[in-house]
C-alpha cells in the first residue's frame, strides 16, 4: 500500500500551538470560533468491504466488512462530529447553523447543507453496477435532493483490480436491459485497470463499478441517490439476502451517449475539475499555501504527514486526516513532510439547480 507511517503527535489527533499546547487551552481567545476541523469517522458496513481501512484511518474499525468511511458529511442520518478542539463533538450542521458565512462564505446563501460527501472506499469485492442521476432527475425525487456526480483517487489496486466506467460505444437501452435480465451486464461496460494515482471522473448518468482489489478517495455531490443496476446475484452476508435493484430507474438516469470514461490526466497540480468540486494535488517537501478567502476548502492527506499553521497555531496532518478549512480562516501555511501526498478539495464554483 502507498500509504506510509504517520508523523508522532503530543496527542494522538489534537491540535497544538506552536509551543505544544493542546489547542482546546487556546482556541476560545481566538477573534472567531472557527479553526481548521477535523472531524471523526463514520464506517459504513457494506458486503464488499473489507478490514484495508484499518492502514489507513487511526480510529478502530468496528468488526465486520467495512467498506466505507465516510470523511466529511453532512446527512441528517450521518453527521460528522468535530473530533478535536474547543468544538469538539459539534456536528457540521450545528456549525453551519450557527455560523453559515464564517464557515461557507458566499456559498453559504445557495445551499441548504454542506455541498460535498468526502469518503474512503475498500472494495474487497466488486461493487454493484450503478448509475446516479443528474440535478434535475433529482429535483424530480424530491425538493432539496441534488444530483450526485463523484470522482475517485486510486489510493491502491492490484494487478487484478480494474474499474467499469461508461458503457462500450453502441449500447443502447434495450441492450443493457437484456445484458441485466442475462447476468452478461459486464459485457456492455467499459473498463479499464486502475493504478496508483489515478483520477477518474465520473459525470452523473455514467454506469460505473468499483473493481476488487481496490481502495479509493472519493468525493461527491452531497447526495446518497444511487440506482443499482446489477448487483451478481451476491447476497449480503448479513441478511442471507440479495440487495434490491432499482433497474428502471437506473435506465432512465443512464447517458447513453457519453461512451467510456478513461483516467483523467492531471495540468499541474490540478488533478480533477468539474462544475460540483475540484481537487489538486501536491506531494513532496515544498511548502504549499491551502484553503481560501471567502469559501471553505477541504485538506486531505493520503500519505506522509505534515502541519497546517493557522492563526499561530499547528495542526498535525496525519495519513488518512481531512481537515475542513472554514472561509473565515481563509489561505494557510502546510509543511509537508518527504513523503506526504495532499489533496486539497474545492467546492462548488456555481449554484446546484
Amino acid at each position: 500500500m502507498i500509504l506510509t507511517q504517520s508523523l508522532a503527535t503530543p496527542t494522538a489527533g489534537a491540535p497544538t500551538t506552536s509551543e505544544g499546547t493542546p489547542m482546546a487551552a487556546t482556541a476560545r481567545s481566538a477573534p472567531h470560533p472557527l479553526y481548521p476541523l477535523r472531524f471523526e469517522p463514520i464506517y459504513q458496513y457494506r458486503p464488499w468491504g473489507g478490514r484495508r481501512l484499518e492502514e489507513l484511518l487511526s480510529a478502530p474499525l468496528p468488526a465486520g466488512l467495512v467498506g466505507e468511511a465516510w470523511l466529511l458529511s453532512d446527512r441528517e442520518d450521518h453527521q460528522s462530529r468535530v473530533a478535536d478542539g474547543a468544538l469538539r463533538g459539534q456536528t457540521i450542521a450545528e456549525l453551519r447553523t450557527r455560523w453559515p458565512t464564517q464557515l461557507l462564505g458566499s456559498l453559504a446563501a445557495r445551499f441548504p447543507r454542506f455541498p460535498l460527501l468526502l469518503k474512503f472506499l475498500d472494495a474487497r469485492q466488486v461493487l454493484s453496477v450503478q448509475v446516479h442521476p443528474s440535478d434535475r432527475q433529482a429535483a424530480e425525487v424530491g425538493p432539496g435532493e441534488c444530483g450526485k456526480t463523484e470522482a475517485w483517487v486510486v489510493l491502491e489496486a492490484s494487478p487484478d483490480s480494474f474499474i467499469y466506467a461508461g458503457l462500450k460505444s453502441g449500447t443502447t437501452a434495450d441492450d443493457l436491459r437484456r445484458a441485466v435480465a442475462g447476468t452478461t451486464v459486464g459485457d456492455c461496460l467499459a473498463s479499464f485497470t486502475p493504478h496508483v494515482g489515478d483520477g477518474v471522473l465520473l459525470p452523473a448518468g455514467t454506469v460505473h463499478a468499483l473493481g476488487s482489489g481496490t481502495v479509493v478517495f472519493e468525493v461527491q455531490q452531497n447526495s446518497d441517490l444511487t440506482y443499482r443496476l446489477f448487483d451478481w446475484d451476491r447476497a449480503d452476508p448479513a441478511t442471507g439476502q440479495r440487495r434490491e435493484l432499482q433497474v428502471d430507474r437506473a435506465l432512465a438516469c443512464t447517458d447513453f451517449a457519453a461512451g467510456p470514461v478513461v483516467p483523467v490526466v492531471p495540468v499541474g497540480e490540478d488533478l480533477l475539475h468539474c462544475e460540483q468540486f475540484g481537487v489538486q494535488r501536491w506531494s513532496g517537501q515544498t511548502r504549499v499555501r491551502v484553503g481560501a478567502e471567502d469559501t471553505a476548502r477541504v485538506v486531505v492527506c493520503l500519505s506522509g504527514a505534515g502541519r497546517l499553521e493557522y492563526d499561530n497555531r499547528v495542526f498535525p496532518l496525519r495519513m488518512g486526516d481531512v481537515l475542513l478549512v472554514p472561509a473565515v480562516v481563509g489561505a494557510c501555511e502546510f509543511q509537508p513532510d518527504p513523503t506526504a501526498i495532499l489533496l486539497e478539495v474545492s467546492l462548488p464554483e456555481v449554484s446546484t439547480p
